[in-house]
């Protein structure tokens, strides 16, 4: 065989067969690439999109931390405020509650006192008639007496 005709022959299968590759094989392989890189590109954006709404959620997750600080804190502030005014409150019913027993007691004690006064009385005039029984070493008249006993402590 001659290397003329060998040789395109072989040109001619080269030819045929780059033929066959580009009509046939070449079209599926790019559109495979191209899809590929289609979905490369969207996976691509969406990690972009998943980064930036990440940035936001802690953007977002921050403030809201920081807004239920404050509300927490506020919350404690009010307890303590709640606290104060409880605790002031109490004071003031333990304050009228003392006072009424003070009072109470500073009435009992005048009632006490008032009573023992008359006690006292009756008995300087019990001790005023039995001197005065013994002075005279007589008996005594104790209804007629007993008026004048009534005098004399209203005297005391």
């Amino acid at each position: 065989m001659n290397i003329n005709a060998s040789l395109f022959v072989q040109m001619a299968v080269f030819f045929f067969g780059a033929w066959v590759t580009m009509k046939y094989i070449w079209p599926p392989l790019i559109r495979a690439i191209e899809e590929r890189q289609k979905k490369i590109d969207e996976g691509l954006a969406a990690a972009d999109k998943g980064e930036m709404a990440l940035a936001e959620a802690q953007k977002e997750g921050q403030a809201i931390k920081a807004e239920a600080r404050a509300q927490a804190l506020a919350i404690m502030n009010d307890g303590e405020k709640r606290g104060q005014a409880i605790v002031e409150e109490a004071k003031a019913q333990a304050q009228v509650e003392a006072d009424r027993i003070i009072e109470a007691a500073k009435a009992e004690v005048a009632q006490e006192a008032e009573r023992l006064r008359e006690q006292l009385r009756e008995e300087v005039a019990r001790l005023a008639v039995a001197g005065a029984e013994q002075i005279l070493r007589r008996e005594v008249d104790t209804k007629v007496h007993a008026q004048m006993l009534e005098q004399l402590k209203a005297k005391l």
